[in-house]
C-alpha cells in the first residue's frame, strides 16, 4: 500500500473535490483495500471496464450487511440482479420504456422548462434545484410513468427518502431506525402503485405504467412485487441522476466561464457539452460488486464475497483514456466516459437523461443573458456517497 495514502469517500473535503485523491489513487493505490473492511475500491479506467464488463465474475448481488438479518432488508430490485434474472427483468421493462414515449415527450420537456424558467425569472433570485433542476426531472418521469399531477410532491419526497443514504451501507451499516424507514417506504409505495396498477389493468393509457402491466417476455410478466420494485426504481433513476446532472451542467458552466461562452455563441456543441459535464463531473460517482470466486486484480487477491467500489468519477478522469483529463472541454471528442455504468448494466435512461439534460441546458442559455452564483459560500452537498450533487444553488438569473 502506498505509504500515507488513505481514502475516506465520507470525508467531506474529498466529497467535495474528490479529483486530486482520485488522481494520486491511480497513480499509487489503483485497487485499495479498505482497512479493517472487507472492501476494495478500484480507481482505473481500464479495471473498472473490465470488472463491468464480466457479471460472471463480479455480481451485482449483494448480502446485507454485518449484523442485519436478510428479511430486515427490502428485496433488490434490477439493479441488484446477475443474468439470467437480470436479462428477463429487464428485457421486460425494454418493452415498455420505449424510444417513442421519449420522443412523444420531447415537446413536453421543452413546454416544461420554458414554464419553470418563467416563474425562475419573475423572481430573479431562486435556489435553482428547487425551481428547476428538480421539478423538470421530475414532472417528466412522472408523466412517463403515469403518475396523476397531484401526486408529484409526495412521489418527489419518496425518491429523496429513497436515496437520502443509498451507497452508505457499503461501508457501515446502516440504523435500525434507517431500516424501518425504509420498509414503511416502500410499503407506502406499493399500496400506492398497487392501486394505480389495477387501475390501468382496467382502463390502459398511453404510459409506462400500463407498459409495465401489459409486459410479456416469453410468457413471463412482472409480478406484482417485481413492478412495485421496477417502479422504484425508475422513480429515482429517472429523477435524482437527472437533477444532478442538470445542476451540475450549470455548476461547470459557471466553473468555466469560457466555455460558456462558446455555448452560448455555439449552441451547436450543446449535446457534446453534457457528454463532458456527464464525465467531469458524474452525477454517480461509484458502481458496486460483490466477487463470485478468488480473483487477482493487479497483483491484489480479491477473495469470495469481497466487494469492490468502482469509482466512475475517478475512471471519467483517468489520463490514460482522456487528454488533459482535469481540463473542462464541452467541445471533447472520443468521450467514452463511463457516468451510465457499462455492460450489462448500463443505464436504462441514459438517452432520456441526456435529452433532459440537453433541453434544460438549452432553455437555460436562450431565455437568461447571464446567471450567477449569489454568494461564494459552500454549497450543501447530497447525503449519499453515490451522487455528487449539490441540494442548494442560489443563483441571480438576468433575462433576455
Amino acid at each position: 500500500m502506498a505509504e500515507g495514502f488513505s481514502f475516506n469517500p465520507f470525508d467531506d473535503e474529498t466529497r467535495r473535490n474528490p479529483f486530486p485523491l482520485y488522481a494520486r489513487a491511480r497513480r499509487e493505490q489503483p485497487i485499495y483495500p479498505h482497512p479493517g473492511l472487507p472492501i476494495t475500491s478500484v480507481f482505473r479506467y481500464a479495471d473498472i471496464q473490465a470488472i463491468l464488463r464480466d457479471p460472471q465474475t463480479w455480481s451485482n448481488r449483494f448480502p446485507p450487511p454485518p449484523g442485519i438479518a436478510p428479511e430486515k432488508l427490502p428485496p433488490p430490485s434490477m439493479l441488484g440482479q446477475d443474468p439470467p434474472e437480470h436479462t428477463r427483468l429487464r428485457g421486460l421493462v425494454n418493452q415498455a420504456f420505449t424510444p417513442r414515449i421519449i420522443r412523444r415527450l420531447e415537446p413536453r420537456m421543452h413546454e416544461i422548462a420554458n414554464e419553470l424558467l418563467d416563474r425562475a425569472l419573475e423572481q430573479r433570485e431562486v435556489d435553482f434545484v428547487a425551481a428547476f433542476t428538480y421539478p423538470l426531472p421530475v414532472i417528466i418521469i412522472a408523466e412517463i410513468i403515469g403518475i396523476p399531477p397531484e401526486d408529484r410532491e409526495q412521489f418527489k419526497r419518496w425518491s429523496d427518502a429513497a436515496v437520502e443514504n443509498l451507497g452508505n451501507a457499503l461501508f457501515t451499516p446502516p440504523p435500525p431506525q434507517r431500516l424501518e424507514e425504509l420498509g414503511k417506504l416502500l410499503g407506502d409505495m406499493g399500496t400506492y402503485f398497487t392501486a394505480l396498477a389495477e387501475e390501468r389493468r382496467r382502463q390502459p393509457r398511453e404510459d409506462l405504467l400500463t407498459g409495465l402491466v401489459q409486459a410479456e417476455l416469453e410468457g413471463s410478466r412482472l409480478s406484482r412485487d417485481e413492478m412495485i420494485r421496477m417502479l422504484v426504481l425508475l422513480l429515482v433513476a429517472g429523477n435524482e441522476t437527472t437533477t444532478t446532472l442538470i445542476g451540475n451542467a450549470v455548476l461547470e458552466l459557471l466553473t468555466h466561464p469560457d466555455q460558456l461562452d462558446r455555448l452560448r455563441a455555439e449552441p451547436a456543441l450543446l449535446p457534446s457539452a453534457v457528454e463532458e459535464v456527464l464525465r467531469s463531473s458524474s452525477p454517480v460517482q461509484l458502481d458496486p460488486r460483490r466477487a463470485t470466486c478468488r480473483v487477482q486484480l493487479d497483483g491484489h487477491v480479491i477473495e469470495p464475497g469481497q466487494i469492490v467500489v468502482n469509482w466512475l468519477g475517478s475512471a471519467n478522469h483517468d489520463e490514460q483514456v482522456f487528454p488533459h483529463a482535469e481540463r473542462f472541454d464541452i467541445a471533447r471528442s472520443e468521450n467514452r466516459h463511463l457516468a451510465f455504468g457499462f455492460g450489462t448494466h448500463y443505464c436504462l435512461g441514459a438517452n432520456l437523461a441526456r435529452l433532459e439534460a440537453q433541453v434544460a441546458v438549452a432553455a437555460l442559455l436562450v431565455r437568461t443573458r447571464s446567471f450567477e452564483r449569489l454568494d461564494a459560500s459552500p454549497l450543501p452537498i447530497h447525503p449519499s456517497i453515490v451522487f455528487r450533487a449539490v441540494t442548494k444553488l442560489p443563483l441571480r438569473l438576468i433575462g433576455k
